[in-house]
């Protein structure tokens, strides 16, 4: 599939991000190896960022892989810095007040799951770095949670390189196609439904309901890329094209103006716009949208955060509803409020009693977290398919066996109503897209598009 040229936005950082890759794995990965074996490797370690419950002492005694007596370490390298900070530690909280219930219950085989943390800022460059020092100086057992596809597509080539040590990343927080083909697929497990699946979701229910001229505002990198892919793909299965498309530089704060964007996506005329990008700069976009006159649906997918999207529409502001009544969000996970669903329940519940903050020493920005959000909600789950798949590897837990014990996941119940299966052609657990809509301050599920666009 054919990319748009970059003269708008493209980010010069990516091809920074490249070179200093190959770098890294030729001063890291390769002379470094002839340096020091594998196993040399493993008696380096290192104390990393993380809060008491969460340290590890990454040894050669007793330890293998990154199963320790007592403790199986997890290496997460996110976004806890930056703009979209919310994102990492939205995710983070989520997964960890399922891994403290479950450390609190004896652990996975009176092992405690802790995690080895870095701050990555959603960049690609620290992400390489970090991924580095987690394979090869922490020797974590596995790789989750991951933030993002400018990260996540950096980070792919260093487990296939070291293909041979079995480091998997499981389950990270992007819908990208990178992580579910060739030649990475092999790499990486995923639980949410794909990018391609919102947007197809998204254009199918515009079309559906009459609104045929979509555009495109997104962020010019490889997350903006796969997604406008998915948007063009869908818009073309009925016969149409994009209707316009404006692009921003990642990075972009809530302060900055996308005037610009809105200005280039008016003269198309379009029925709705499609967003795919991070918070702050598509809830910059919404808010110059609606004041330059572009009242149409505005839909974004479930990267974006809604509550921050919609914290940053709405703080401080008598006139919210000016901002957030054209708003459409697709997400990858039910709504957090329908407590009909079991590990809704359950989730609430975990976070209530954990409430589990970013450790303080990654903290360098104030950040107020929610309460309860779609991040955290599908952080929750992550974790929990997480420990049911370490249980699955038995009392010895090795590398070699993640493979088999993620394909004897079938039918496996997460709670949410959709049944979760794995196998060796399909390495995406969940299919279902759910649309929520802004009603009353907070992100309601959407049932019926025809009376939402009337």
């Amino acid at each position: 599939m054919d990319f748009p040229d970059w003269t708008d936005g493209h980010d010069a950082r990516d091809d920074q991000a490249s070179d200093l890759t190959r770098r890294l794995l030729l001063r890291r990965g390769l002379i470094g190896l002839l340096a020091l074996s594998w196993g040399g490797w493993r008696e380096v370690g290192a104390q990393t960022a993380g809060s008491d419950r969460d340290s590890t002492e990454t040894s050669s005694s007793g330890g293998t892989e990154g199963v320790y007596e007592g403790k199986i370490v997890l290496g997460m390298s996110a976004a806890f810095s930056g703009p979209s900070r919310g994102l990492g530690s939205e995710l983070y909280r989520g997964a960890k007040s399922y891994f403290n219930h479950v450390n609190d219950n004896g652990g996975v085989g009176g092992r405690q799951i802790v995690f080895k943390l870095y701050d990555d800022g959603y960049q690609p460059v620290p992400c390489v770095k970090n991924t580095m020092r987690l394979m090869l100086e922490d020797h974590v057992f596995l790789l989750f949670g991951y933030v993002g596809t400018p990260t996540v597509t950096r980070a792919l080539p260093l487990l296939k390189k070291f293909q041979d040590e079995r480091v998997y990343l499981f389950f990270p927080f992007t819908g990208a196609q990178p992580q579910r083909e060739p030649p990475y697929g092999d790499f990486a497990f995923n639980l949410r439904a794909s990018y391609r699946q919102e947007t197809a979701g998204l254009v199918d229910n515009f079309v559906r309901t009459g609104r045929e001229r979509i555009a495109v505002f997104y962020q010019a990198d490889a997350y903006g890329r796969s997604g406008w892919a998915g948007v063009r793909a869908a818009i073309e299965a009925h016969g149409e094209h994009i209707a316009g498309e404006a692009t921003y530089r990642r990075g972009q704060r809530f302060t900055g103006s996308m005037r610009r964007q809105v200005e280039i996506l008016q003269k198309a005329s379009p029925d709705a716009v499609i967003c795919i990008g991070s918070y702050a700069a598509c809830a910059a976009f919404a808010r110059d949208a609606i004041d330059l006159g572009l009242k149409v649906p505005i839909a974004n997918l479930s990267f974006v955060g809604s509550e921050n999207l919609l914290h940053l529409l709405s703080e401080g502001r008598d006139d919210a509803e000016t901002y957030t009544r054209y708003l459409v969000n697709s997400q990858v996970v039910p709504s957090y409020e329908d407590t009909s669903i079991p590990a809704v329940r359950e989730y609430r519940e975990l976070m209530a009693r954990y409430n589990p903050a970013v450790p303080e020493e990654l903290v360098k920005e104030s950040y107020s977290p929610f309460e309860r959000s779609f991040v955290s909600l599908e952080g929750f789950l992550d974790a929990k398919l997480m420990t049911e798949i370490l249980r699955r590897l038995g009392n010895r837990p090795n590398r070699a066996g993640l493979e088999d014990a993620v394909f004897s996941v079938r039918d496996f119940d997460l709670g949410i109503g959709e049944k979760v299966s794995f196998g060796p052609d399909r390495r995406q657990g969940l299919q279902t897209v759910y649309y929520t809509v802004v009603q009353d301050g907070r992100f309601v599920t959407l049932n019926d598009w025809e009376s939402w666009l009337s």
